[in-house]
């Protein structure tokens, strides 16, 4: 009971305070399951992003040696790759508890066509094609995993103000109410033990 005078006034403040206390504990620890929630779904969707990318990746490693075949790696390099591959990509922005989370587009969107290769080839153009694909599938997967950085982190702040509060703050609340109620609770008893004396 650190600088407190036990009065009536504090103990009805001090369990003002507590009643404020519980409440914001139970407003954090729903947030912190919202967070757990979405946390969970962002990582699933960047599970799937990841498996689609390193699908992607492999086609156009595939595409890339046909297209060295083809070519030769010298000739290859020189091969205009396109322009806008990532540039060009809208991504959505949604806000979920303060958290400005990224929506990358779905799979339907596609790279814009490429300019004409003057040793234009099947191969190539399958090789710049599969890269150029490559991109989006990247870019959705950085989106990802910013969004699951970007939540692991305030679900962190959030555990520690949680834990502060329920371990903390409410501890130390409640037990300084309980000293003063104590204390009043012995003041009236030694109050009617005078009175009681008096009128004998």
């Amino acid at each position: 009971m650190a600088e407190v005078i036990p009065t009536r006034g504090a103990a009805l403040a001090l369990a003002e305070e507590k009643r404020f206390i519980e409440t914001g504990y139970e407003f954090l620890d729903e947030k912190r399951m919202l967070l757990a929630a979405t946390l969970l779904e962002e990582l699933s969707a960047w599970r799937a992003s990841r498996a689609a990318y390193d699908e992607a990746m492999a086609a156009a490693v595939a595409a890339l040696k046909a297209a060295i075949a083809r070519h030769g790696f010298a000739a290859l390099q020189h091969y205009p790759a396109g322009a806008g591959q990532g540039e060009a990509m809208d991504f959505g922005h949604r806000n979920f508890l303060g958290l400005d989370l990224l929506e990358p587009p779905d799979a339907s969107w596609h790279p814009p066509a490429p300019q004409a290769a003057l040793d234009a080839s099947e191969a190539a153009e399958a090789c710049r094609a599969a890269f150029a694909a490559l991109v989006p599938h990247a870019l959705r997967v950085a989106a990802r995993a910013a969004n699951i950085q970007r939540l692991i982190a305030e679900y962190r702040a959030t555990e520690r103000r949680a834990r502060a509060l329920e371990n903390v703050i409410l501890p130390e609340t409640k037990a300084d109410l309980a000293a003063i109620t104590e204390y009043l609770d012995e003041s009236d008893q030694e109050e009617a033990l005078r009175i009681r004396n008096a009128r004998r």
